[in-house]
């Protein structure tokens, strides 16, 4: 996901055509490498027949069908003259003197990008001569997520995906709230009563998980209730439905991916020291800005414990360095 918003993020500063592609039966194209063989549904054989069929293709449900259409799918565009991005291989790039376009793909989602739109035209009829292909045109919807242009930039949010899991949720009637947790709050492993239901806890948990793919105002609340995940208490239901309660105040707030003039890649750290009453470790966040955009972000419980506040900014800033920034950068170039 941070490639994707990367990859919009430039379309916006470099006002890239944006084309949204899908392959049709996708799985169906993978050529198998193991002999397999596969039980006849019922009503095909007789009673004591044992007969089975041998599969000259990939098909819905076997374990290798998703790992052979990624390898038939980068073969075809090795091809058509793509390379690989080795920071992540969702990513394939294509430059030549003439032109320049990016594709990325998230198994049968595929996005085009390129200043030229005939190049665009050309890589969608070259793909076309290799796979079934169905044009969905400029892109508006993309893994969840509501893409809207404008001249001053690109807008993504997750409206129609937050009112979903409000109404699962059953809060829709509810009142909203102002902040999505209390700074002052600190939860333990071990206050309030267990959860008789612990599966209701960290399904909600995993939707607001990626609900902060847009939602960068929730990701330090999220981050910090996905901890208890093991064994939920009341008090961590109670918070996690506050963040529900925050959400429906503004379902339809996202990022802004802005227009400018120049690629800078800006990225802020911070960290709370002591912040887990159980093991005393602190907190590590970061956000990273591309130019004007913020692309990234995230907060992490840190591995050791800092013995002093100064120790905990260190430890914030080298992780954002290190482990991020650098990965970045390669996305970049």
């Amino acid at each position: 996901m941070v490639t994707v918003r990367y990859f919009l993020s430039l379309a916006a500063i470099h006002n890239w055509h944006l084309v949204h592609l899908d392959v049709n039966n996708a799985f169906l194209y993978g050529d198998l490498d193991e002999t397999i063989y596969m039980r006849l549904p019922p009503g095909y054989l007789k009673k004591g027949d044992t007969r089975v069929c041998k599969l000259q293709k990939s098909l819905y449900g076997l374990k290798q069908a998703s790992r052979q259409w990624n390898s038939k799918f980068i073969v075809a565009l090795v091809e058509l003259g793509f390379v690989q991005s080795k920071s992540d291989y969702s990513l394939f790039t294509k430059k030549t003197n003439d032109y320049f376009v990016a594709l990325l793909v998230y198994v049968d989602d595929i996005l085009l990008a390129s200043s030229d739109l005939s190049v665009v035209q050309n890589i969608k009829h070259s793909l076309s001569t290799f796979f079934k292909l169905k044009d969905l045109g400029p892109i508006k919807y993309f893994l969840g997520m509501k893409i809207a242009r404008f001249k001053k930039g690109i807008s993504i949010c997750q409206r129609k995906y937050a009112l979903e899991l409000i109404a699962d949720i059953g809060l829709l009637a509810s009142k909203p709230v102002n902040f999505p947790m209390d700074s002052h709050c600190r939860l333990s492993k071990s206050d309030g009563k267990l959860l008789e239901d612990t599966t209701a806890y960290r399904r909600l948990i995993g939707k607001l998980l990626y609900l902060t793919h847009t939602r960068p105002d929730i990701t330090y609340s999220v981050h910090y209730l996905s901890q208890f995940l093991e064994s939920p208490r009341v008090p961590h239901m109670q918070a996690a439905l506050r963040i529900v309660r925050y959400v429906k105040m503004a379902p339809g707030q996202g990022i802004f991916l802005s227009i400018s003039s120049r690629v800078i890649l800006k990225a802020f750290a911070d960290s709370d020291w002591a912040n887990c009453p159980d093991t005393r470790r602190s907190v590590s966040g970061y956000c990273v800005f591309l130019s004007d955009s913020l692309v990234s972000w995230k907060s992490k419980k840190q591995t050791t414990v800092s013995r002093s506040s100064a120790e905990a900014e260190y430890r914030s800033m080298a992780y954002a360095l290190i482990s991020f920034i650098m990965r970045e950068r390669n996305i970049l170039n």
